[in-house]
């Protein structure tokens, strides 16, 4: 039965045919959409693994590095390496790592991403001096720059069904989320119990669990073309973000004044405006600016940025405030965050993941990044004799829920609409926010931190006998003030995300959708 046109014309049935045979133009036929992955599920326990050993890798040496220290004669000028070295070279590396994912393969490269995380632990536990060790964390980060980008991009490529997709992101956003706190606990009780280095130790089984696992498991659903790594964008670049991870890792030492931080961070802002310019021009650049125009991804990447800032200084200074101010060892501390891990879970994997199918993200966005700011302003008003469960507690379960309501859907929608040859660079430049947040915010807030601190002791300071209630006191008073900085810049974000992102949910894109 043939169809009419409003003026009566005929109009042909629909071609079987790949094309419509018209002699003036051809109609390509709709791409199928790729079947489920029967081992889907199976791939997702895969990535988790690799995305739980990546994250928790940034927080489980920070309970570790003083025994390290003192085991390796380490200088307290020279200890802040162990953490920068993985910082400086993750951060800086993670967008060369996500084109080199998209132009080799996600799969190969999640595969040699693992191997040479691994071997980079081993070789970290087995150090014998601070060099080696900060050898050790520097290939480490390096090999994470490649691995992370990798498996998200695989996650976005595997799950396509939405109600799956957003169970999916749902256990990536919960690891995403709360692999800093558990890196606290685990790096507690294996020093406790064990000795420092089995905090880079611990990384050989997980990585080996996850390569027997990948062969089998893993399928790169990408249709890789011709092309080649852009090499002066590489450079600026990551010229660009090792500059700039580099002047905030200098910038709490040596003070926002200093010639070198001040150089550091004009030298990171210029290389990253050439880049920018570089890729606008170049013939096969290493991140496709259509990428970030899009406004809905844009304020997702933003969201996040802003989240990271505003929430990675919480685990600073609850660490502090739990062992200087309340005296709990080191395998305690760690278990005082386990709320905040058990409320990431709790919002992504059964809030949001159960809600974004028919929930506006900026919604959940918005609304985890309100219960974050009041757990904050909860901690804001803690004092020298607080006690645990009255006054840390509510905070950190508020904190918690909020990352896993807000972690969970960012996750989902930056990388939504992606093609599938340009996810790896895509899933690259959302790790790379969120690093580069997390840099930023505990400079940042410790600096704010500190200066308050230090403002309260010299005016409280009168009696000698006092001093150390008086630093107690003003550690605290400290912390509460970079906590309420932390509160606005949640509540930026919440606004933010009400204002950039769109209302309906986020649809995945076939292999070949448009950005």
């Amino acid at each position: 039965m043939s169809n009419k046109r409003p003026g009566g014309e005929s109009l042909p049935s629909a071609p079987s045919t790949a094309t419509d045979r018209s002699p003036d133009r051809e109609v390509p036929a709709a791409t199928p959409a790729p079947a489920p992955d029967p081992k889907r599920w199976w791939a997702l326990a895969v990535i988790a693994l690799a995305q739980l050993m990546v994250i928790l890798d940034g927080t489980i040496v920070n309970i570790a590095l003083p025994s390290a220290q003192r085991a390796l004669g380490m200088s307290d000028a020279d200890r802040q390496w162990v953490i920068t070295a993985y910082t400086l070279a993750f951060g800086g590396l993670l967008l060369l790592g996500g084109r080199i994912a998209d132009l080799v393969g996600r799969k190969r490269t999640f595969v040699i991403g693992l191997a040479g995380f691994a071997a980079a632990s081993a070789l970290g536990g087995a150090a014998a001096g601070p060099g080696m060790l900060f050898a050790a964390r520097a290939l480490q980060g390096a090999f994470a720059a490649v691995l992370a980008p990798s498996a998200l991009s695989l996650l976005t490529t595997t799950f396509t069904d939405p109600k799956e997709r957003a169970r999916a992101f749902g256990v990536y956003g919960a690891l995403a989320g709360g692999g800093s706190a558990v890196g606290l606990i685990v790096g507690g009780l294996l020093t406790e119990y064990l000795n420092w280095r089995w905090s880079l130790y611990v990384n050989v089984p997980i990585a080996l669990a996850a390569l027997l696992g990948a062969p089998a498991f893993l399928r790169d659903r990408s249709r890789r073309r011709g092309g080649h790594l852009d090499v002066p964008g590489a450079l600026l670049g990551c010229g660009g973000l090792v500059a700039l991870v580099y002047g905030f890792s200098e910038a709490e030492p040596r003070g926002w004044t200093s010639p070198s931080v001040l150089t550091l961070l004009v030298a990171g802002v210029i290389l990253l405006a050439a880049f920018v310019w570089w890729q606008s021009r170049a013939a096969s650049p290493m991140l496709p600016l259509r990428i970030v125009k899009d406004r809905v991804r844009a304020g997702s990447l933003a969201t996040m940025g802003l989240a990271t800032i505003g929430m990675f200084g919480v685990f600073l200074f609850l660490t502090y405030y739990l062992q200087v101010v309340l005296g709990y060892p080191p395998v305690r501390t760690g278990l005082a965050f386990v709320p905040i891990s058990a409320g990431i879970v709790i919002g992504a994997t059964q809030i949001a993941a159960r809600l974004l199918p028919r929930t506006a993200p900026r919604t959940l966005m918005s609304s985890g990044m309100v219960l974050a700011a009041v757990g904050m302003v909860l901690l804001s008003r803690l004092t020298v004799h607080a006690q645990y469960v009255p006054h840390v507690l509510p905070a950190l379960l508020l904190l918690g829920l909020g990352m896993g309501l807000t972690f969970m859907p960012v996750y989902a929608t930056a990388t939504a609409g992606v093609p599938a040859q340009d996810a790896g660079v895509a899933s690259a430049v959302l790790n790379t926010v969120q690093q580069m947040g997390a840099s930023l915010g505990t400079v940042l807030l410790n600096t704010i931190a500190t200066g308050a601190t230090s403002r309260y002791v010299h005016s409280h300071v009168h009696d000698p006998g006092h001093s150390g209630a008086t630093l107690n006191e003003g550690m605290v008073h400290g912390f509460s003030v970079a906590y309420w900085c932390s509160a606005g810049v949640l509540l930026l974000a919440a606004l933010v995300a009400g204002l950039t992102v769109r209302h309906k949910t986020p649809k995945p894109a076939g292999n070949d959708a448009p950005a």
